[in-house]
C-alpha cells in the first residue's frame, strides 16, 4: 500500500494511453487468460474451497484477460467456491489532510477550503483511490460489503463478508479493532496476485501490534450518524510500508510462502496471522527509530 497521504488522482495528461498499455499487455501474453484458466491456476497454487482470501492485485501482471477484472473476480470466486470469501483493500488515501499531500502537493491557501469541502466518506458511494480496477469492481459487486473506515476500508464478497468487516474503528486503521484482526482470527490467507510485499496489509497488522510502535495524528472527512459531514482528526500507529519489500523477503525465507504462476503473474499465498506475527517481531528489530 502507498502511504495514505500520497494517493492522488493523476491528471489526464499524466496517464498512459490505454490502447498502448493494452497493446503492450497483449504482446507479452502467450495466450488469452480466461476465467477458467485463472481459476485452474489458483487451484494449483493452493487456493481451496471455503478459503477466506485477502487479495492484493496488480491486474496487468496476469497478462491479457478476456473479461479483465470481472473475469478475475469470477475466477477467484470459482476457486474459493460458494463458502469462501474474498476481501480486498478499498482505501481512500486522498481523504486526508491536504497539508500532508506530496504527490502532488497543493497550495497552502487551498487547505482550509479542502478541509471544509472534501466530501465525507460514504462506504456505498466513495470510490477507492489508487487500488486498481479489481478492488473497485469487487467493491461495487452485488452483495459486496465495505468496512467503514474513511481512509483504509476493505470490501468483501462472500458469506463471511459482513462479520469480517463489522468493526473498523476510526483510530485503528490496521490493528486489533480492524478487519485485519478479524481476518487473522478467521484463518484467512493472503494472496498477492502479481502485487509486491509493499502492498501486503497483513504486515500493517503486525506493525500495529509491534513493540514501540510510534503514533501519528491524521485527519479526514466523515459522515456522522446524522448524515452531517465533519472534518475529524485521530491518532493511530504510524503505517509505513517502505521496508515491506525487505520484510517480505525475510518472511519468504522462512518457507511459509507458496509461490507460483497465475496467468502471467507471480503469485504468493500464505497465512495472514502468521505473516502478521512475523512482522510484529521483525519490525522492532530492523526498523530504525521504532523501539
Amino acid at each position: 500500500m502507498a502511504p495514505v497521504t500520497d494517493l492522488h488522482v493523476a491528471s489526464p495528461t499524466d496517464r498512459p494511453d490505454p490502447a498502448a498499455r493494452e497493446a503492450a499487455v497483449v504482446a507479452r501474453t502467450p495466450a488469452p487468460r480466461t476465467r477458467r484458466t485463472l481459476a485452474a491456476d489458483l487451484r494449483v497454487l493452493g487456493v481451496r474451497p471455503g478459503d477466506v482470501l485477502l487479495v492484493h492485485t496488480a491486474l496487468s501482471t496476469l497478462g491479457w484477460v478476456a473479461g479483465r477484472e470481472q473475469a478475475a473476480i469470477l475466477a477467484l470466486q470459482d476457486a474459493v467456491g460458494p463458502t469462501g470469501t474474498l476481501v480486498v483493500p478499498t482505501q481512500t488515501g486522498s481523504n486526508s489532510d491536504p497539508s500532508e499531500w506530496q504527490a502532488p502537493a497543493v497550495p497552502a491557501d487551498w487547505w482550509d477550503t479542502i478541509r471544509g469541502q472534501l466530501p465525507g466518506f460514504d462506504p456505498a458511494r466513495t470510490p477507492s483511490d489508487g487500488m486498481g480496477w479489481l478492488p473497485e469492481t469487487l467493491r461495487s459487486w452485488p452483495g459486496a460489503v465495505r468496512s467503514t473506515h474513511p481512509q483504509t476500508s476493505f470490501a468483501a464478497l462472500g458469506p463471511a463478508a459482513a462479520s469480517l468487516l463489522a468493526r473498523h474503528d476510526l483510530d485503528c486503521r490496521f490493528g486489533d479493532r480492524s478487519p485485519l484482526a478479524a481476518l487473522a482470527g478467521a484463518g484467512a490467507r493472503v494472496l498477492l496476485l502479481g502485487a509486491g510485499y509493499d502492498a501486503c496489509t497483513a504486515f500493517h497488522l503486525g506493525e500495529a501490534r509491534s513493540a514501540g510502535a510510534p503514533r501519528e495524528r491524521l485527519a479526514c472527512a466523515v459522515l456522522g450518524a446524522d448524515g452531517e459531514r465533519r472534518w475529524v482528526d485521530y491518532v493511530d500507529v504510524v503505517a509505513d510500508e517502505r521496508d515491506f519489500a525487505t520484510l517480505g523477503a525475510a518472511w519468504e525465507a522462512t518457507g511459509a510462502v507458496t509461490a507460483g504462476p497465475v496467468g502471467s503473474a507471480h503469485a504468493r499465498l500464505f497465512d495472514l496471522d502468521a505473516a502478521a506475527r512475523f512482522a510484529a517481531t521483525w519490525i522492532p528489530v530492523h526498523r530504525a527509530g521504532w523501539s
